[in-house]
């Protein structure tokens, strides 16, 4: 299957028997979580597929009209999500993992991320896709379109792992709402494994280390 001129890859060795894929935050591009690449010893999991989608270029309420790279639209009311959006969105994410297991790597040995507004995308995909994937994890985000989620979850991902992690400071996504999220998955049944650190809209150090112990976990499973 030919490359994506859209999506920048990088396989820890051949045959890759597992995929990452990790979605950026609004107005960076499929570059910002490169270094994962080599900050995140996978090798018990055996040669793994790092995928790392560009969002389409948007216009953004909240940032005046100004087109940037974005998943979805954002309103400064927080109250009203672009819903047609984050379905746009929803849908290509399901093409990206249709297109993982076509090359070789089922749903089930694939993990979706992302941060901030990637975060958003990949809860709200993979809590609906059909087949199981080896795990979710979010960074600095929230769970979009919360209202739904009852009604839509997929009961194949009903017991996926999900790795949540948000700076306890951060002002752009605020903790309460990561928490909110978390409290709700939980109330659902679904097995969260939390982490906060005392940082703002970002990633740190310990948190690298925290996501690399779980990623070894649930694709060495």
């Amino acid at each position: 299957m030919p490359a994506d001129p859209r999506v920048l890859e990088f396989e820890t060795g051949a045959s890759p028997r597992a995929t990452v894929i990790v979605l950026h935050g609004l107005g960076a591009d499929a570059s910002d979580f490169a270094p994962f690449v080599h900050e995140i010893d996978l090798a018990p999991a055996g040669p793994v597929r790092w995928v790392f989608p560009n969002a389409p270029q948007l216009p953004v309420t909240i940032n005046g009209g100004y087109v940037m790279p974005a998943w979805f639209d954002i309103h400064p009311d927080r109250g009203h999500e672009d819903e047609a959006g984050l379905r746009r969105a929803q849908a290509s994410i399901d093409a990206l993992l249709a297109r993982e297991a076509a090359r070789g790597v089922p749903a089930g040995r694939t993990v979706l991320g992302g941060f901030s507004q990637g975060c958003a995308v990949a809860l709200l995909a993979g809590l609906r896709y059909p087949e199981r994937l080896a795990g979710i994890l979010g960074m600095s985000g929230y769970l979009p379109l919360a209202a739904t989620l009852a009604a839509e979850r997929s009961a194949a991902n009903q017991r996926t792992p999900i790795f949540l992690a948000h700076g306890s400071q951060d002002d752009i996504v605020a903790p309460a709402r990561a928490i909110a999220s978390r409290e709700l998955l939980q109330s659902l049944g679904y097995a969260v494994e939390w982490h906060d650190y005392p940082m703002g809209h970002a990633v740190c150090l310990e948190e690298v280390r925290d996501l690399q112990a779980w990623l070894c976990r649930v694709l060495s499973e």
